[in-house]
C-alpha cells in the first residue's frame, strides 16, 4: 500500500499546472482587430480573408478546394448532400463518435447504420463494414477518432469494389497523416470542425475539402443558400442555407494554421513517448498504431484500463481519480449512440425512415465495453506539454495503481 495519499482524497496532485487552450498571442488579437476596424466583417460579399483561408487549407491538406461553413455537423451534411444521397438510403457510421456523425445522416432523410469498431483503434472496423451493406447504402463515414487514422486502404477498396462515397469524418484529425497523406484528403471528401475544443480553431465553425468538381460547386452552393457561381444575388438552384462563416474566423483560422504543423508534430512526439511509458503498466495499454500512420495528432489520448489490476476499481472512479491528480483527462462517452434517446425513440421527424429500423436492437461489443469499462481519454492541450508532463501523467497513474494494491 502506497503512503500517498490520492489528491481525490485530498493528498498533493501529481500534475500542479495547467494546459492553456486555445494558444494565441498578439497576432491574433492584431488580426482580429485589423478586420473589425475595416468593416468588413461578413462573407460574401466581402469574404477574401475567408477564400484566403480556404486555399490554405486546402494546400496544407494536399486537396483541390476546400469551402467554409458554421460548424463541423454542417460540414457533413454538405457532404452528404453533395454525393447525392436520397431519402431512405443508409450510410454506415460508427457507434463511437459524437453524435453529429450520425444525426447529420438523420437530417438528410437516410438511415445511419452502426457497425462496431476495431478493439485495438477503437476506429470503424472495416470488416464490420462489409458485413453491412445492403443495396440500399450509398456512402460510408469513417471517424479518425481522436485523430488516429482509420485503415483508409481496406475502406477505400470497400467503397470502389460496392460504388460508396466515402465521407471521412476528420473533425479529430487536423493535421494528422495516414501514409504521408493528411487525412481528409483521401475520401470523396474531408470533413473538419473549428469548434473550440478542436486542434485547430476559431471558437466555431467547418471545413469540407475535395478534389471533385462537381462535389466542390454543389458543397459551395449549398453553403451558400444554393446560388452558384456566375448566378445572380437572388438566385436560388439548390436547397442550401446560409451556412457561411465571418471574416473575423477566416483570419483566427490563418493564424491558427500557421502553429498547426509545429503543434501536431509535439502531439505525436509526446503521445508516442506517452506510449512507451503507460506500456509498462500492467492494466494500462495505448491504442495500436499500425506503421501507416505516419502522424497522429492526439486530437484525443485514448487508453485502454483493466480494472482488474486496479483492485477492481470502476472506470469512472479511476478517471476521477485521475482528473484529481492534475492530469487533464475524461472517462469518454457514457454509452454508443445507437443508445442515445435521439435513437432508441426514434426521435427523427424524418418521413424517409422505414418502420422496420430499431435502433434497440443494435449491438456493438467493442463499442460498449469501450464506454462502458476500457476507454480513458487525455485531452488534447494536454499532449502540448513537455516530456516531463508525459512522465508526470504516467506517474500519477502509477500513484493510483499503488494506492490501490
Amino acid at each position: 500500500m502506497s503512503t500517498q495519499q490520492l489528491a481525490i482524497h485530498g493528498g498533493s496532485r501529481t500534475i500542479d499546472k495547467t494546459f492553456p487552450w486555445p494558444i494565441y498571442d498578439q497576432r491574433e488579437i492584431s488580426i482580429v482587430e485589423e478586420v473589425v476596424r475595416s468593416g468588413k466583417w461578413g462573407n460574401p460579399d466581402c469574404g477574401e480573408e475567408v477564400a484566403k483561408f480556404e486555399q490554405e487549407f486546402a494546400a496544407y491538406c494536399g486537396s483541390k478546394y476546400a469551402i467554409t461553413c458554421v460548424n463541423g455537423s454542417v460540414s457533413l451534411r454538405l457532404a452528404l448532400i453533395a454525393c447525392g444521397v436520397k431519402p431512405g438510403d443508409e450510410v454506415i457510421v460508427p457507434p463511437y463518435t459524437f453524435i453529429t456523425t450520425a444525426s447529420s445522416v438523420i437530417e438528410c432523410n437516410c438511415v445511419p447504420v452502426f457497425v462496431d469498431i476495431d478493439p485495438e483503434t477503437y476506429n470503424i472496423s472495416p470488416a464490420a463494414i462489409e458485413a453491412a451493406i445492403t443495396p440500399r447504402t450509398k456512402a460510408i463515414i469513417p471517424v479518425h477518432f481522436g485523430g488516429l487514422a482509420c485503415d483508409m486502404d481496406a475502406i477505400m477498396d470497400i467503397a470502389k469494389r460496392h460504388n460508396l462515397r466515402v465521407i471521412e469524418d476528420s473533425a479529430h484529425a487536423h493535421g494528422a497523416e495516414y501514409k504521408g497523406k493528411k487525412l481528409g484528403s483521401i475520401g470523396d471528401v474531408g470533413s473538419f470542425s473549428f469548434q473550440s475544443s478542436k486542434n485547430l480553431t476559431s471558437g466555431e465553425g467547418g471545413i469540407v475539402v475535395t478534389d471533385d468538381d462537381e462535389l466542390y460547386a454543389m458543397m459551395r452552393s449549398l453553403r451558400n443558400v444554393g446560388r452558384i457561381e456566375g448566378g445572380q444575388w437572388y438566385e436560388h438552384y439548390n436547397p442550401g442555407c446560409n451556412y457561411r462563416i465571418t471574416q473575423m474566423q477566416a483570419v483566427l483560422l490563418s493564424a491558427q494554421l500557421k502553429r498547426l504543423e509545429e503543434q501536431t508534430r509535439r502531439r505525436n512526439e509526446n503521445g508516442l513517448y506517452l506510449n512507451s511509458l503507460l506500456e509498462k503498466i500492467d492494466g494500462i495499454a495505448p491504442l495500436q498504431r499500425t506503421a501507416n500512420i505516419t502522424m497522429h495528432c492526439y486530437h484525443i489520448y485514448i487508453f485502454k484500463y483493466d480494472a482488474s489490476r486496479f483492485g477492481n476499481l470502476p472506470k469512472d472512479e479511476f478517471a476521477a481519480m485521475l482528473a484529481a491528480e492534475g492530469v487533464p483527462s475524461f472517462k469518454g462517452y457514457p454509452q454508443p449512440l445507437y443508445k442515445q434517446p435521439l435513437f432508441q425513440n426514434k426521435n427523427f421527424m424524418c418521413y424517409a425512415i422505414p418502420d422496420t429500423v430499431d435502433y434497440t436492437s443494435v449491438h456493438c461489443p467493442v463499442a460498449e465495453q469501450a464506454c462502458n469499462t476500457d476507454a480513458v481519454w487525455i485531452l488534447q492541450h494536454a499532449m502540448l506539454g513537455e516530456k516531463e508532463d508525459m512522465e508526470a501523467f504516467a506517474k500519477a497513474i502509477l500513484k493510483i495503481q499503488e494506492a490501490l494494491a
